[in-house]
């Protein structure tokens, strides 16, 4: 399905003219090199664009290097140099280290790559006859790495000197690109088509993605741009292993896949990879999505329900769509109709949303899923609807979700991928969330007892138990009528530290919270009358004692003078949410007096 669904794009990108052509590469640019008539290095200009870049809540100008389309680049291991290179090493057959260039190493790497690059572009250009190309085949003919290490243009570039990417024009045309030029990327092509006649002595069958008699891809190209995988990039098929071959094939025979869908796939998924808008990291999995149209409406509306951004709006006016939708997902008005009205969506297309992560030989595929987007979009909707925990919408994304999983005392802490897997899954599908995520979210709350339980944990032991119980047994406040005993302790643990807090008057160290609250919502038969005789002496401080005796009356009334004596895991998600309502319900009651304070005013 992966690999059908990335070709069947990669013809929707050709059609648009967004991908480009076979033979050629996308290649990062640093620095433009000016050559005289005799190929001697004029100058070295900074080939960077100076770009407004994002970052958190501030714009900041960054440089960026060029991309710029050259022939192909090779992806060989080892030495190998490209037609036209780009690589600092090959060019020059120098190494930058410790403030000093050189042409020695250890292994003797610089002058090996450079010796291929000199052989190898000397015979592509044998017979071009133009003022770029000339000056360019003097340049390497002339280049004597042993007598450059002094070279001022290449040591002003200091250590971005080995980390660049180069390309070539002739002084006073700086326009004209070295692998622009007529001549060359005529010749270019013709290699190609050589190149392509040379090959065609491979293997031929059928193909198992298009079903067609076609020469099969022995090797695979290399997918860059996912997170923790090796910058030359990493196969997403291959066969490394004798014991992985079938019927005496070797390599990527074993897959039957043709050198042509081959080429789809791998352009097709590193053009993903290779746009912000088409990806997002979660923790280190990288997540790449599409949709099998042309337009990017669809990407941007669904990377603004997950991770509350997007490119077409700013944060207010995503914050807005965002609670417009989890307001009528709340009252049931998200129909086929409603969303068809969201910037010309069409929500019958195919969307498709995949997780890779690198591994130490290729590409490791976490999930891939594909759904109606009108399906995406409403389970998204109704998860953003299950994770409210308050009257008041705010948008949840993956990654404040992420972030409240782990210890904010641990700077190195992790989640199980797994866990953000079946995450995504259950949200895609609108399946159950998985007992992992209440579990650590449980876990989480009871071990960081001295800071104040967040609206995203609450959150989703709310979302899992409701989903759980496929029926809305917890609601978006508090709720005075719940007598589920475990929801009673909970809100009756809120007052108690309620109490305590406004009878010391002052901000205390340790409150029964700190002490208490890990015990009290596993073994509430135990620890609650100790919090209640402990209440007796709160009572004589505060103010208003008569305010709490009746709230603890209205509260314990519900549990018939009766503490359970055991909560099993979802009734300990219960208590918190129980807790979480009540102590809120404090801050709602002065918010509003406040504000009729100022009223009458």
């Amino acid at each position: 399905m992966l690999i059908k669904a990335l070709s069947d794009y990669y013809d929707l990108l050709a059609a648009e003219g967004k991908i480009i052509p076979d033979g050629y590469s996308n290649v990062n640019i640093h620095y433009l090199v000016v050559l005289n008539e005799e190929g001697k290095i004029e100058k070295i200009i900074n080939w960077q664009i100076n770009k407004p870049i994002k970052m958190k809540d501030k714009v900041k100008d960054k440089w960026v290097p060029r991309i710029e389309e050259m022939p192909q680049r090779t992806e060989k291991p080892g030495i190998d140099s490209n037609i036209i290179e780009h690589r600092p090493l090959y060019i020059f057959g120098l190494n930058w280290d410790d403030g000093k260039l050189t042409p020695d190493d250890r292994t003797g790497k610089a002058k090996k790559s450079h010796e291929a690059f000199v052989k190898s572009n000397l015979e592509f250009l044998e017979g071009i006859d133009s003022p770029v190309v000339n000056a360019y085949r003097n340049f390497i003919t002339r280049w004597e790495p042993e007598k450059e290490i002094e070279n001022s243009n290449l040591l002003k570039l200091e250590k971005s000197y080995g980390k660049s990417g180069y390309v070539f024009c002739l002084k006073g045309y700086p326009d004209l690109l070295l692998h622009n030029d007529s001549k060359v990327k005529q010749k270019w092509e013709m290699y190609c088509q050589e190149k392509t006649f040379k090959n065609k002595n491979g293997y031929f069958t059928q193909c198992a993605v298009s079903g067609e008699k076609a020469e099969i891809a022995r090797i695979h190209n290399k997918i860059k741009g996912v997170f923790g995988g090796l910058a030359t990039g990493a196969v997403l098929i291959g066969y490394n292993n004798p014991s992985e071959n079938s019927y005496g094939n070797e390599q990527s025979y074993n897959s039957n896949i043709s050198e042509s869908i081959m080429k789809k796939y791998t352009e097709a998924l590193n053009y993903l990879l290779a746009d912000s808008k088409h990806k997002i990291l979660l923790d280190d999995m990288t997540i790449v999505f599409w949709a099998m149209d042309s337009g990017e409406t669809c990407e941007d509306t669904l990377w603004a329900m997950l991770c509350g951004k997007s490119d077409k709006m700013d944060a207010k006016e995503t914050e807005a769509m965002l609670k417009k939708m989890m307001k009528s997902s709340r009252e049931g008005k998200v129909t086929e109709k409603w969303l068809q009205s969201l910037d010309m969506i069409e929500p019958d297309v195919d969307f498709y949303i995949l997780g890779l992560k690198p591994n130490s030989s290729r590409l490791s595929v976490k999930f891939i899923f594909r759904k109606r987007y009108a399906d995406i979009l409403w389970n998204i909707a109704k998860f953003q609807k299950d994770m409210q925990i308050s009257d008041k919408l705010y948008p949840v994304s993956l990654f404040s979700i992420k972030e409240e999983l782990k210890s904010p005392k641990i700077l190195s802490d992790k989640i199980n991928p797994a866990l953000l897997t079946k995450l995504f899954e259950s949200i895609i599908y609108g399946n159950e969330y998985p007992i992992a995520l209440f579990e650590t979210a449980i876990r989480r709350v009871k071990t960081d007892r001295d800071i104040p339980i967040s609206n995203i944990r609450a959150g989703i032991m709310k979302a899992y138990i409701n989903r759980k119980q496929k029926e809305e047994e917890l609601g978006v406040a508090l709720d005075k009528e719940n007598c589920n005993s475990a929801y009673v302790c909970g809100r009756l643990f809120a007052v108690l530290e309620k109490l305590q807090r406004d009878a010391a008057g002052i901000k205390l160290n340790r409150t029964i919270k700190d002490a208490y609250f890990a015990s009290a919502s596993a073994k509430p038969a135990i620890v609650f009358p100790k919090l209640i005789k402990l209440a007796q002496n709160h009572l004589n401080k505060v103010k208003s004692p008569s305010y709490y005796n009746i709230l603890m009356g209205e509260i314990m009334d519900k549990l018939n003078g009766e503490f359970p004596e055991t909560l099993l895991l979802q009734d300990q998600g219960r208590f918190i949410v129980g807790y979480y309502h009540q102590y809120q319900s404090f801050f709602e009651k002065r918010e509003k007096e406040v504000n009729n304070g100022m009223e009458e005013k």
